[in-house]
């Protein structure tokens, strides 16, 4: 039962705590590539949740728990799916990353995927596609410990790289634009989880962050924010208001 036991109050503090940061970076390199972070820091939850199981509990093996690791996509996948994957897929799993940083006693929970992409076709090509390979990347990854564990990713894994986006990315613009119908048929999928984190007061802090090499000459969203120096936009919001305004998440910007 105690194997049990831990997991599910982790589960369960993930969902119910509104202290999840999601943080979504580019980092635009002058030779045309970008470096792309999907983070989330679940840090905030797991204090919360250290607080609230028992001693005992906290000395248990699952509990003690420590990772620090980055783990291939490609490697990760089972045979069965490498099987099914194009030689496109390929190449996105193979150059793309998951990386845990876990201690539970310490209150550290941090998982982060990460990719570089060589050109504006392969960034949006992996933008498009980053979906379904972390979700199958994240199964296999965190299956080998502890099946129940997964869980906890869920809420998160809603968020990143859903094919709800439209992109048009060039070496001199970076364009998004939400699909609000393919936005919506992704809400009434999730919709029993959004309730639930809507009655608990859960806003979800969402963060993007664009670095560029050059000067941004032109940005449309208004509530995106530009540096003085011009080559960096950061827009913060929570999914609650974007699901109010999906707009929010439109970003046209011209470098």
């Amino acid at each position: 039962m105690k194997k049990l036991y831990l997991p599910i109050i982790f589960f369960t503090v993930l969902c119910l705590s509104s202290c999840v940061d999601i943080e979504e970076r580019y980092n635009f390199k002058s030779d045309g590539s970008c470096v792309v972070a999907y983070g989330f820091d679940m840090s905030k939850a797991v204090s919360v949740l250290v607080n609230l199981v028992s001693d005992s509990v906290k000395e248990t093996p699952q509990f003690s728990l420590v990772k620090d690791t980055t783990l291939n996509f490609y490697s990760a996948m089972p045979d069965s799916t490498r099987q099914k994957m194009s030689a496109a897929e390929i190449e996105l799993a193979t150059s793309s990353d998951l990386t845990v940083h876990m201690n539970l006693k310490k209150s550290i929970m941090k998982v982060a995927i990460n990719h570089t992409a060589k050109n504006a076709a392969d960034l949006k090509y992996y933008l498009q596609n980053v979906s379904k390979i972390a979700l199958n990347s994240q199964i296999s990854a965190f299956s080998n410990n502890n099946p129940k564990t997964n869980k906890a990713l869920d809420a998160k894994q809603m968020v990143v790289g859903q094919d709800y986006y439209s992109y048009e990315i060039t070496p001199h613009k970076f364009y998004r634009i939400i699909d609000k119908t393919k936005f919506n048929a992704f809400l009434k999928k999730t919709q029993s989880t959004f309730m639930m984190a809507k009655a608990m007061l859960i806003d979800m802090p969402y963060k993007v962050i664009l670095n560029f090499a050059k000067p941004i000459k032109k940005l449309n969203n208004p509530k995106a924010v530009l540096s003085a120096d011009r080559r960096s936009v950061t827009l913060v919001t929570n999914m609650d208001e974007v699901i109010k305004n999906p707009s929010v998440m439109n970003l046209k910007i011209d470098f």
